[in-house]
Formats: C-alpha cells, sequence, structure tokens
C-alpha cells in the first residue's frame, strides 16, 4: 500500500469512485443486440467484489489536484483480461475495443468504438497495483466466493478450537523472458555496453578516440559462439579474451568519468551491472567455477538469479521462486522472492496465517518431503496437525503406518501440481514477460488473482446448474 501511495502522490493523480456499478441490463448496446448473461466474462465480473476493492483502490489518492487516475475496475479488468488471454500492452486495448462482454468486464457504461485506454496504461496498472494490494483484492475474490463470516478474534482463556481443514503448500518458479545466459554472450553484451558509453563520452573536438578494438572483438565472439561444439579449452581462451576486453573498456570509461565527462543515470546503473559480471566472470575463469554468489545472468534484468529446481525438463530456470498454498480450491501466493531461498523455512508462517483466516489450524498439511524438517515436525506436532511424509530418521520398529490414509493424502497433494500446470499453461506463470522488477511481481501475483476468479466463476456456474435443476424438478412436482 505504501509504494502504491507514493506512486500515486508523485504522479499528482486524483480519484473519483464510480456513482454506480453497471448491472448487465444497464449496459448499453446497440440497437437491436443485447448482451448474454451467461457470457463467461459477465460471469467472471459477478465473482468480484467491484465496489469493496474501489474503496481501497480510491484511498491511496490522497491529493485533490491532478490526472483524474483510471476506474479501478478499468484498471484491474484490462489486467485481468491480458493475464488471461496472453497478450501485449498494444493488443490488450485493442481487444477490448473489439469486444462488448470485455468492455462490461472492464466497467464501461456501454459499447464504444473507441480505444479504451492507451498502452501506455498498462504499464500505470501494474505499478500502482502492487502484489500487496493484488493479495488483499484476492482474498476480498475468496472471501465472496466462499461467504463465510470472518472467525473471532482468539482470546486468551478460549480453549483452542478442533483443527479442520486441509493445507496444501508447493514452491515452483515463473521463469522471466529472457535469453539463456551463457557467459560469453553475457561478456559480449557487456562490451558493447562499455562501448556505447564511449562513444557518448568521447568529444570528436578533443581528438581522436581510443582505440577499443571493436571489430576484433565481435570476430572473436563470433568465431566461438558460431561454432557447433566448442572445447572446454576454446571457450576458456574466448572467455578470457572478452575479458580483456572489458578490462581495457572499462579502463577507457573510468578515464574519462575522472576528466568529469558524465554519464546519465541509466548509463551509471549499467555500468555498476556490467563490472559487477566482470567481477563475477572473471573470478569463475580463474578458479573454474561454474558458480558464485547473487549470480547476475541478464544485463537488462539484473535482480533474476538462476533458480536449481532438478527437473526433467530444465535443471536450472531463471525468474522469480514463489510458494502458493491452496484452500478449498483456491490459490494464494505465500512468498515470492527473485533470490533462492528453501521453501520450507515459510511454513510456519503459512500456518499461521491459515489459523488467523480461518480460526483454527489445519488437520493436515500436504506437502513435499523437503517440507519436513526437525522444526517443522515438532511445530505441527505441538498443534496438532499431521502433516504429509516418513517421519525422519530409521523407522521404528513397532510404527504403525496408515497406508490408506498415506495413498489419499498422496493423491490429495496434486491439486496443487495442478494449479501450477493451470496457471502456467492459462494464465501467464509459465513465462512474465513484464521488464521491471516490481511489475514483475505484479504479473506474478495477476497469475494467482486470474486462478481463482476462474476457480470462482466454475462454482458459481456449478451453483446456477444446481439451482436450475431444482427449480425444474419443483415445476415438474
Amino acid at each position: 500500500m505504501y509504494q502504491a501511495k507514493k506512486l500515486a502522490d508523485r504522479m499528482r493523480a486524483m480519484y473519483k469512485k464510480q456513482s454506480k456499478q453497471v448491472g448487465v441490463s444497464d449496459f448499453g448496446m446497440p440497437l437491436g443486440l443485447k448482451l448474454d448473461p451467461e457470457n463467461r466474462w459477465v460471469k467472471k465480473a459477478e465473482t468480484i467484489p467491484w465496489e469493496e476493492i474501489e474503496e481501497r483502490y480510491a484511498a491511496l489518492f490522497e491529493s485533490e489536484k491532478g490526472n483524474v487516475a483510471k476506474p479501478l475496475r478499468l484498471a484491474l479488468g484490462a489486467l485481468i483480461v491480458q493475464t488471461e488471454r496472453g497478450i501485449s500492452d498494444a493488443e490488450t486495448p485493442l481487444q477490448i475495443q473489439e469486444t462488448p462482454c470485455l468492455q462490461y468486464f472492464c466497467g464501461m457504461p456501454g459499447y464504444r468504438d473507441e480505444l479504451p485506454i492507451e498502452a501506455s496504461s498498462m504499464v500505470h496498472f501494474r505499478k500502482r497495483l502492487t502484489p500487496e494490494i493484488l493479495g488483499e483484492i484476492n482474498e476480498m475474490i475468496i472471501a465472496k466466493a466462499e461467504n463465510k463470516p470472518e472467525p473471532p478474534p482468539p482470546g486468551d482463556d478460549e480453549p483452542e478450537p478442533p483443527n479442520e481443514g486441509t493445507l496444501t503448500v508447493d514452491a515452483t518458479c515463473a521463469p522471466q523472458n529472457i535469453r539463456y545466459p551463457l557467459d560469453l554472450s553475457l561478456l559480449n553484451e557487456a562490451r558493447e555496453n562499455l562501448e556505447r558509453m564511449i562513444d557518448e563520452l568521447h568529444d570528436p573536438a578533443e581528438g581522436v578516440k581510443p582505440r577499443t578494438y571493436r571489430r576484433k572483438a565481435r570476430k572473436d565472439y563470433l568465431n566461438t559462439t558460431r561454432k557447433k561444439k566448442k572445447s572446454e579449452k576454446e571457450l576458456r581462451r574466448a572467455i578470457k579474451k572478452q575479458l580483456n576486453y572489458i578490462k581495457r573498456d572499462w579502463g577507457i570509461v573510468t578515464d574519462y568519468l575522472a576528466n568529469e565527462k558524465e554519464l546519465s543515470e541509466q548509463r551509471l546503473a549499467q555500468l555498476e551491472i556490467v563490472e559487477l559480471v566482470y567481477e563475477q566472470q572473471l573470478f569463475m575463469w580463474e578458479y573454474r567455477v561454474h558458480q558464485v554468489e547473487n549470480r547476475i545472468v541478464s544485463l537488462s534484468q539484473p535482480w533474476v538469479r538462476p533458480i536449481v529446481r532438478g527437473k526433467a525438463k530444465a535443471k536450472t530456470e531463471f525468474g522469480a521462486k514463489l510458494d502458493i498454498s491452496v484452500v478449498n480450491g483456491f490459490t494464494r501466493l505465500e512468498h515470492s522472492s527473485f533470490d533462492a531461498y528453501n521453501e520450507s523455512e515459510n511454513l510456519i508462517e503459512t500456518i499461521e496465517r491459515f489459523r488467523a483466516r480461518e480460526g483454527h489450524y489445519p488437520e493436515r498439511v500436504l506437502a513435499d518431503a523437503i517440507y519436513r524438517t526437525t522444526e517443522n515436525l515438532k511445530y505441527c506436532a505441538k498443534h496438532h496437525i499431521r502433516l504429509l511424509g516418513k517421519p525422519l530418521g530409521r523407522p521404528k520398529k513397532d510404527a504403525v503406518v496408515d497406508k490408506k490414509q498415506t495413498r489419499i493424502d498422496e493423491i490429495d497433494r496434486i491439486e496443487v501440481e495442478r494449479k501450477f500446470s493451470h496457471a502456467k499453461g492459462s494464465f501467464g506463470l509459465g513465462l512474465i514477460r513484464a521488464r521491471l522488477k516490481e511489475t514483475s511481481q505484479t504479473a506474478i501475483a495477476l497469475s494467482i488473482l486470474a486462478l481463482n476468479i476462474a476457480h470462482a466463476g466454475r462454482i458459481l456456474r456449478a451453483l446456477f446448474r444446481w439451482w436450475f435443476a431444482i427449480r425444474n424438478l419443483a415445476f415438474v412436482q
């Protein structure tokens, strides 16, 4: 919330609440046409508590001056449309313009054959709707779908309520849309950045530009990278050459800066990243290793880190690692970070958040074997929670294992894998295309939000079919 407030203040925007959320019957259509109430986007709109979300969103805009910000329903609706359809910022306004049901979903009063927003507005929407805000919106959608009263706060003298329900947790990686990081190509890109800085810093009136050997450096890079098979000796020789070119160019740039030459803030940030890449690659070359702390794999997105997952398709992925929990079919984003971490460290916090929401501890927690640490097992035993998996250490002689219940737990745990597959296949979690660190985190939160909207829509359709069947049965009788 604080980050969004800072952004709103910096942009000097004000917000006007919508007087009334448009219903299906109020939506204006061309003569002779009407909006189908059974359209899936109409049904999705019914699962979202727009007015409650707008109350929270409007509180971010404390200024009463400046440009009027776009309505919350248009901003959030456009982001959900983009996430579900997997389209670009430029394509999203066009699809909303061409489709009446999408215009209704985004809260427009009637069909208009004009662009509702500019493509650049999508970036501002992602910056304003931070992962924290989207997490609150996600909870509102789940609360509306479940329609359960809030649990009373636990009292000091009241006994602990019995455990109930199932909490399923797991972790995955959301790959970032970057080129596969090869050491040689990364060094070549760093060298080219330094050469562009030299071109900007050099003044022809001061004499001849310092020699950078850029043509020879480019030729050396291509001679190696174009080979289908490269021996370790050839690769090390090529990397060493690029390191030498970077060292030379780096010295030229620092000499210019020492002589009171100036670079833009963006170039200075690139220069700092190039320095880190050079130090990391030089360390790995000298010690013949392929790992280094906080390894940079992309110059344009230096916050992205390699995440070792050990999967058959790709042992290492490059993007944010995230934890999710699944309760009653609804998904929550529990933790997300671009740095590698052990997911078992967040299990206790996830269970405590479950207790704060539900008013009691879960009866069972379904998770991978990596979550069965000594600390987690002690915590679960203290609160009488059954954690899926075998006990640590050598099995006891008199231990009794309920194989049937274990098999049921293993089958039920598959639900979280289905959620990952659905989110990656249909809601953009399989490839994050945002370019900034904060907007990438927003894109991840949007994937989870769109996943829950789809699940809430299925529940709504199932209830409607049940009500329709009951009504027909009563009519026949």
